[in-house]
């Protein structure tokens, strides 16, 4: 073991290095860089941890609201039930003595006296109502479309005085959803009705909600929903039928979203087949009401991007009110964009070799539309003092001025018959369609034949200045009238000397007109 050294003894310090400080320095700077990164860290770490908690707890305030909520609902449905089966039963049996009385008295009409104000389609839809004729009504909706407006205001009274009005609608327009049938009977199938489908299940909407708590609970029967759900499936089988979605015609999509929010059969399973077909036809005025109704809220933000990427800036800015999403998706750059791609539309149809006769009226056409289109939207939400309409009216006023120009029948060219202001003969009927043949409507001078006999010949009465070319005439100027300086000699004729005659009153210059002759061989 080594001695331990004295304390008290002198010995040799060592010098510290100054490598060695900067190594100690260097390694308490690390040391607290590390402690900071790690405070703040753990910092991080604990507010995040805050705040997913604050998150929590409004996620489970919120649960506990809807829970609260729902079973409020649940409690109120229930309570209400009695209530609202005894209306609906009060009303069936009304509608029942009603329809009894029709049927044993034809000329029982208008019970709670109504008068009808139009042409009595009312009474007769009512009619056909209380009898539950669906056929009989069907067909008669089917040649009112003309009428569509007062049809809207008058269906769904006359449907409230059925006896079950969704088994009676379901029926009516059982024509032709969710198969057309005609097609088997007639060659009807060209003819839309689904304007009249669509018609008749929203006026069906009014009817069927509870009159106690509203839109929250349908009054349709178990059977006829069921039956109606059955249609659904029919409808959405039949889509490989006719080539998948993309071929399906517009109308038939409506009508078949429109049923499932009518009966209330909307599944969360076909939310993508939803969402496929409100896209496919989202130019329709009434789909972004029946996106919000199929539940398709939370996509519609993605749904609104695809529709701008399609080139239907116009259709978004319908969907982005509808949801409000208007701060998200801005409808001025929207509306811009649309009638910018519209007169890029317009241009490439312009430069269309297919389309050379009518491609001017056909591009015209489609920048009209556009701009029609544009007033109407910013008029409707009111986006006048961010997006002024007055240039897009003075451009579309450019454009039905220009088209009505092009509209207007050419001048008619004067009749070739009419007589001349000098009230000289008219000229044949046919003559313009002569070869060669020169038509004037100054009179014909007479002609001297060479004879035998005769062996000068008197100057022809001379005749009036050759009027402008092909004057009344269809046919170009003959080749073989000529003025007599240019006249070939005659063979075995004889100068003669000029007759001077005095001036013509018609033309009022002072000189003698100057006259050709004419001769036949």
């Amino acid at each position: 073991m080594g001695s331990i050294p004295d304390p008290g003894e002198l010995t040799e310090l060592t010098r510290p290095s100054f490598d060695e400080f900067q190594r100690q320095t260097s390694l308490m700077t690390s040391c607290t860089l590390l402690w900071k990164e790690l405070s703040d860290h753990f910092t991080s770490l604990e507010q995040d941890l805050q705040k997913k908690s604050e998150a929590l707890k409004h996620k489970i305030q919120t649960l506990d609201n809807q829970t609260k909520a729902s079973l409020a609902s649940l409690k109120k449905r229930e309570v209400t039930i009695d209530g609202s089966v005894e209306i609906a039963l009060e009303r069936v049996e009304e509608h029942k003595e009603l329809a009894l009385k029709s049927l044993s008295d034809p000329d029982y009409e208008n019970p709670d006296g109504e008068v009808d104000d139009g042409d009595g389609s009312f009474m007769v839809l009512k009619s056909l109502c209380l009898t539950m004729e669906s056929r009989g009504f069907w067909n008669f909706v089917i040649t009112k479309k003309k009428e569509i407006e007062i049809l809207r205001k008058q269906i769904p009274l006359s449907l409230a005085e059925c006896v079950d009005p969704a088994k009676f609608v379901i029926e009516a327009i059982s024509e032709v959803f969710p198969v057309d049938k005609r097609g088997e009977r007639s060659g009807e199938k060209g003819n839309d009705l689904g304007w009249a489908c669509v018609l008749i299940l929203e006026s069906l909407i009014p009817v069927v909600v509870d009159p106690v708590i509203g839109k929250s609970r349908l009054l349709v029967t178990p059977s006829v929903k069921e039956r109606a759900k059955e249609i659904a499936e029919t409808w959405k089988k039949s889509l490989e039928e006719r080539g998948g979605i993309e071929n399906v015609k517009t109308p038939d999509v409506h009508t078949f979203l429109q049923h499932l929010v009518t009966f209330g059969i909307v599944k969360k399973d076909d939310v993508d087949l939803y969402r496929k077909l409100v896209v496919g036809s989202a130019w329709r005025k009434q789909m972004p009401k029946l996106a919000v109704s199929l539940g398709l809220g939370d996509k519609m933000p993605d749904m609104i991007e695809e529709l701008i990427s399609r080139g239907q800036q116009l259709d978004a800015v319908h969907f982005t009110y509808e949801v409000g999403l208007v701060d998200k998706f801005p409808p001025v750059p929207l509306l811009r964009a649309f009638l910018k791609d519209a007169k890029k539309a317009a241009a490439s149809v312009l430069e269309d070799p297919e389309n050379t006769g009518r491609a001017a009226q056909l591009a015209a056409r489609k920048e009209q539309s556009a701009l029609r289109a544009v007033i109407k939207c910013i008029e409707d939400y009111k986006l006048e003092a961010r997006f002024p309409p007055e240039n897009l009216k003075k451009r579309l006023e450019q454009l039905e001025k220009v088209k009505t120009e092009k509209k207007r029948p050419a001048a008619v060219p004067a009749n070739k018959r009419t007589r001349a202001s000098n009230g000289g003969p008219m000229p044949p009927a046919k003559a313009g369609r002569l070869t060669n043949a020169y038509v004037s409507s100054f009179p014909a001078p007479p002609t001297f034949v060479r004879s035998p006999s005769h062996t000068q010949y008197p100057t022809g009465v001379p005749a009036y200045p050759s009027p402008p070319a092909v004057y009344g005439s269809r046919s170009p100027p003959s080749p073989y009238a000529y003025s007599p300086e240019a006249a070939p000699p005659i063979a075995g004729s004889y100068p003669v000397a000029p007759l001077n005659y005095p001036a013509y009153g018609g033309y009022g210059n002072g000189f003698a007109p100057a006259y050709q002759q004419a001769y036949y061989r």
